[in-house]
């Protein structure tokens, strides 16, 4: 439950920050410790997340080798949730978004993505939401659970 949101964490942002960058608190320590074991630290806080985004993002590192205890893995989705939240997330323009936005912004596997942007390709611009859910691979619940994150 708490490994994919390290894994997401740790692999979305380019290696741009540095430790001192990064805010005080609670779960510090361990963010940097357990995502600088595959990526650059910045691209590990690169994206805005709530908390099922976390945790999602660290189970997959976890599925991808990332090493650490589950209280570990607590703390850094707490530290993660608290300094970098989604309301801090842009709208995702689902015309113009691109497989990785698609990812992170509305937590869709990438095999979602992929088949957002190949429909997207086939049949034209999504005009709303429900031109949205006619893509075979998207589950209509997750969709409007992150309606409000979602342009056009």
């Amino acid at each position: 439950m708490f490994r994919p949101l390290l894994f997401l964490a740790s692999a979305l942002m380019p290696g741009l920050l540095c430790s001192q960058e990064l805010p005080d608190g609670a779960g510090r320590d361990e963010t940097m410790r357990l995502c600088k074991q595959c990526h650059e630290l910045a691209r590990s806080i690169s994206l805005r997340q709530d908390r099922a985004g976390w945790n999602t993002t660290m189970n997959k590192m976890a599925a991808f080798g990332m090493k650490g205890t589950e209280s570990d893995f607590n703390l850094v989705i707490d530290y993660l949730v608290k300094h970098f939240p989604a309301e801090d997330v842009p709208l995702v323009n689902v015309n113009t978004a691109t497989a990785i936005e698609l990812e992170s912004g509305l937590t869709l596997r990438r095999s979602q993505a992929a088949a957002v942007i190949a429909y997207r390709e086939e049949h034209g611009d999504f005009k709303s939401l429900g031109d949205l859910l006619k893509v075979p691979a998207l589950q209509a619940v997750k969709i409007e659970e992150k309606k409000h994150r979602i342009a056009f």
